[in-house]
């Protein structure tokens, strides 16, 4: 699913510098990516997704190499291959919550929006508790809610790839462990790889393999 080989990547500004020697994900792997602040972990999300291209190296993502694809190639790739749980959400305020969760389906002609994915969009907001909410406005939610609708979002489009950077961080212990479930149980059915920064580690017992980024030939000062 993920292969990295000799990877390089810089920020224009500041210090920051990662390097990774050689790093395999398997596909159907859950994965939690741990690490301290500013090692790098949020940065290797958005280098497997092509949000951003590495200096040097090879990133192969879903049997593609998302190193080499242009800005609008790469852009097609994540929408059709990857869902993302930001940590900042990335809601669009001026759309209700139904319209942020069918988001991706309205940007690409990749996506065709029909009434099974409305419907699969209903399901999910169902699942983890915002049903109620679909036609409200994300300023209208609170933090955990906004974080549910974040999740819904990222697995509308039944996705081979989750990324998810610190889904649970604003979460109370109840509905950490309802976003998780709904995560894994998600990616298991979907055969999805699922691919996960934390810093909750009394949740690491519920992924099969731990990725720590001072393992990989990190080196960095800020993230």
């Amino acid at each position: 699913m993920i292969a990295i080989d000799g990877l390089e990547f810089r920020y224009s500004e500041g210090d920051f510098r990662l390097v990774i020697d050689t790093l395999a994900i398997e596909p159907g792997t859950f994965a939690a990516v741990i690490g301290p602040s500013g090692a790098g972990k949020t940065t290797l999300l958005r280098i497997v997704s092509g949000i951003v291209t590495p200096d040097a190296g090879r990133v192969v993502t879903h049997g593609v190499e998302v190193s080499g694809l242009s800005d609008a190639e790469r852009r097609d790739f994540r929408i059709r291959n990857v869902g993302m749980v930001f940590q900042e959400f990335e809601l669009i305020e001026h759309l209700s919550v139904l319209d942020n969760v069918l988001l991706p389906f309205r940007i690409t002609r990749a996506l065709e929006l029909d009434d099974a994915a409305r419907e699969r969009a209903r399901a999910l907001a169902a699942k983890v508790g915002i049903e109620d909410k679909l036609v409200r406005y994300p300023g209208h939610l609170s933090q955990g809610e906004r974080q549910r609708l974040a999740v819904c979002r990222a697995l509308v489009t039944k996705p081979v790839l989750l990324l998810a950077d610190e889904p649970t961080g604003n979460l109370d212990p109840s509905n950490k462990g309802r976003v998780l479930d709904i995560l894994l149980e998600c990616a298991q059915d979907e055969g999805a790889t699922l691919l996960t920064v934390t810093h909750d580690h009394d949740l690491l017992d519920r992924f099969g393999r731990i990725i720590d980024v001072r393992d990989l030939h990190v080196s960095a000062a800020s993230a």
